[in-house]
């Protein structure tokens, strides 16, 4: 199945653009100048319509969408699927899109859809994972997070609160960018001479989980959480209470898009989010096809824009969940 974007689909664009530009190009006047039918984006990502961080991309794609005054479609798997991803690709390629926006939680897997795309002259931005990989499929810029950075300031934060030997719950086995996180946040805490822990759990069977987050507390001298996205936080609280490690242990996240997380900041129960900030990976790469196809303006191709690492804590949790409520964080 397909998740419609929340922008509804297909727009109509009232201005004339021109057509996407070869990849690298510069724009010259005729091109500037020539008519071309409505431009029209597709996004394809590895996100569910379940969790709330995705949520907050197809608002920001929504939003710029609107501001840009051009099409805009989201896509993605119903589960976390590569060769779904794939197929979706392919599918929009075939459509022949004025820009493509993608994700890339594993680049070696989605290579062959997206060099097309390239190929076909398809101006192609990334988002979110991939941060270390998109230049290598000649996608023009990645919008998003350099994952291992933000891994490695997780880590040494934990190191600062006295943590040695942290559980760190990675949801999405196969998932290049929470490896990369993995791997950042693993560097900090061996530079402190302690020791990390690797937990692969399924984010859609939370009952599993929980289970499987607890057992590991209970099963080792973990003195230490660290869980990679947001959509595993209710689980390891509940996790954390079931074990007996609550408020015995810090316990730190990724994403700060959750209510529950923003909640549990508050109350002291996580001590820091670490924020990617995912309103501006939706609306960033439109803008910035919608300037470039309509007059070949673009930062200098295999430019990294980042949107995080950001640090959500106790002291500016309270604005970030008021912005929450209106889809922004």
């Amino acid at each position: 199945m397909l998740v419609a974007a929340a922008c509804g689909g297909v727009r109509t664009l009232n201005e004339p653009t021109v057509p996407p530009l070869p990849q690298g190009g510069s724009a010259t006047p005729t091109q500037v100048a020539a008519p071309a039918a409505r431009a029209r984006i597709v996004v394809v990502t590895h996100g569910q319509a379940s969790d709330p961080f995705w949520a907050v991309v197809r608002r920001g794609v929504d939003d710029a969408a609107r501001e840009q005054d051009v099409s805009a479609a989201y896509e993605a798997p119903d589960i976390y699927d590569v060769d779904r991803m794939r197929q979706l690709i392919d599918a929009a390629v075939a459509t022949h899109p004025s820009g493509l926006v993608v994700s890339l939680p594993d680049p070696q897997g989605l290579a062959s859809a997206i060099r097309k795309a390239v190929r076909e002259g398809i101006p192609v931005i990334s988002i979110n994972s991939g941060s270390d990989s998109f230049r290598a499929l000649g996608i023009l810029l990645h919008v998003g997070q350099s994952e291992y950075a933000a891994g490695l300031g997780a880590g040494e934060r934990m190191v600062a609160e006295g943590v040695r030997h942290p559980l760190c719950v990675i949801q999405e086995a196969g998932n290049i960018g929470l490896r990369e996180r993995y791997q950042g946040f693993a560097h900090a805490i061996a530079e402190a001479g302690g020791t990390p822990h690797a937990l692969i759990v399924n984010f859609q069977n939370q009952a599993g989980a929980k289970q499987a987050m607890a057992a590991a507390l209970r099963g080792g001298h973990i003195d230490g959480l660290l869980t990679m996205g947001a959509e595993i936080a209710t689980p390891a609280l509940a996790a954390l209470r079931a074990s007996g490690m609550q408020n015995r242990i810090p316990y730190d996240t990724f994403a700060s898009d959750s209510r529950v997380v923003l909640r549990a900041v508050l109350a002291g129960k996580i001590r820091f989010a670490v924020d990617q900030q995912p309103y501006l990976q939706g609306y960033l790469p439109i803008v910035l096809l919608g300037e470039y196809i309509r007059y070949g303006v673009l930062p200098p191709k295999g430019t990294l824009i980042p949107t995080g690492p950001m640090f959500v804590t106790k002291a500016n949790a309270a604005r970030v969940l008021a912005l929450t409520k209106r889809g922004i964080r």
